[in-house]
């Protein structure tokens, strides 16, 4: 299968989880964005506020969808960036230029009928603005107040700029992935941005819970760096170095041998062989009983201390065998495995796929194209989520919002834009 088949689910507004909730998006870049796209995945109304100037930076990412399919460059004013799809859907989109100081009126409008703001600006830069934290809890004292940033807001301003590769080098994740003698290895997700904005959307929803008890909303503070640390820390990295353990280990994880990536004939398998019973399957479908009887081999604790070993007597194995062939015998003995597969592979999956785990690019103007987007993985018994509205055009809904949410009247937002504030 080489497209996302199928159309994407219609949200009922009414039967979606979220769909009382109304979040200000004031994100950019990644993990925020990220963030209020979970959230309006799950039914809440999300208004995504850009600058009239030029918009997400998002928007300008490469490659490209639209008319003529994929493409590197745009060359239509109607192109879509693959990013920005991804990140803007399902949001309404307005403009309004927070520099300016008129903006903060306007704002504050929006803050009275929102029930959560979002952002991932560097700590201080919107109470510069006159639309932190504080300034927006005078105005509604139920307002939940998220914002994700690389260090937390409490950060000192020597703190270095929050890319993910810097927070993926400070968090310890690039020294525990290679082998050991690798140089230190970037992920290729972009994974601190994207823990951050699954911490974020985590911590918001428990503030809204608690701010239905209470009547009183709160700050929600979320680092990037501390989010993905958290999960170091959270494994035993360190403990089995103090133990005289490598912590770099490639493509094994040397607690739970056998257990990583093995070469074959046509590519690379995971074998996740951690119990005594799956090491002994293996050993069999590998055609060496005798090492269920090694001492090296014959218990958990002692194929930790001979991984190495191990590792070498599974490689020779595997090389020997087809991806297809070897993953038949490992499934028939009910061992764990599966073949490495590409991300193209990946997302067009059938089974993610019928979940709307993945689902289609569709532009709005010329229909699907072959690749596919994020979906939302979650499904629910007796509510509606998921994607089913593109990215909205730079200030397409500020009618729908200044006009029929905030009740202004046509003069005044022909006046704000005049003005250069939406």
């Amino acid at each position: 299968m080489t497209v996302c088949d199928g159309i994407m689910d219609t949200i009922a507004p009414q039967e979606s989880p979220l769909n009382d909730l109304t979040v200000l998006d004031l994100t950019v870049a990644l993990a925020g964005p990220v963030a209020t796209l979970l959230l309006a995945g799950l039914g809440a109304r999300v208004i995504k506020i850009e600058n009239p100037a030029g918009g997400d930076p998002s928007r300008d990412n490469a490659p490209y969808f639209g008319l003529g399919g994929v493409k590197l460059v745009r060359d239509r004013a109607d192109d879509i960036s693959v990013t920005a799809f991804n990140r803007l859907r399902n949001k309404l989109g307005v403009t309004l230029n927070l520099k300016h100081p008129r903006a903060r009126e306007v704002f504050g409008d929006l803050a009275r009928k929102a029930d959560l703001i979002v952002e991932n600006f560097t700590p201080g830069t919107l109470d510069e603005l006159g639309v932190g934290y504080e300034a927006m809890q005078r105005i509604n004292p139920r307002i939940v107040y998220g914002s994700i940033s690389g260090f937390g807001s409490d950060a000192g301003p020597d703190s270095p700029k929050a890319l993910d590769t810097v927070i993926q080098a400070l968090s310890g994740i690039m020294y525990v992935s290679g082998r050991e003698d690798d140089p230190p290895v970037r992920v290729g997700l972009t994974i601190a941005d994207l823990t951050a904005a699954l911490f974020g959307v985590i911590g918001v929803l428990a503030a809204l819970h608690q701010a239905q008890r209470t009547g009183i909303g709160q700050h929600v503070d979320v680092s990037m760096l501390g989010a993905l640390t958290a999960f170091i820390a959270g494994e035993a990295y360190e403990a089995m170095e103090v133990c005289g353990e490598p912590v770099r280990t490639g493509q094994t994880v040397q607690r739970l041998a056998p257990f990583g990536i093995y070469p074959a004939i046509d590519g690379h398998l995971a074998i996740c062989a951690y119990t005594d019973h799956f090491a002994h399957r293996l050993f069999e479908v590998m055609g060496r009983a005798d090492l269920v009887r090694d001492e090296r081999f014959r218990t958990r604790d002692m194929r930790v201390r001979h991984y190495r070993e191990l590792d070498a007597l599974i490689g020779q194995w595997t090389s020997s065998e087809t991806s297809a062939e070897a993953i038949a015998k490992l499934n028939s003995a009910g061992i764990p495995a599966a073949e490495v597969r590409d991300p193209k592979l990946a997302v067009h999956d059938p089974r993610v796929v019928a979940r709307n785990e993945t689902v289609p690019m569709i532009h709005p103007k010329y229909g699907m194209v072959e690749i596919c987007a994020m979906g939302l993985p979650i499904r629910f018994s007796g509510a509606t989520a998921g994607f089913d509205q593109p990215p909205p055009e730079l200030g397409e809904h500020n009618q729908r919002v200044y006009g029929e949410i905030l009740g202004y009247d046509a003069n005044r937002i022909a006046e704000l834009r005049a003005q250069g504030i939406i």
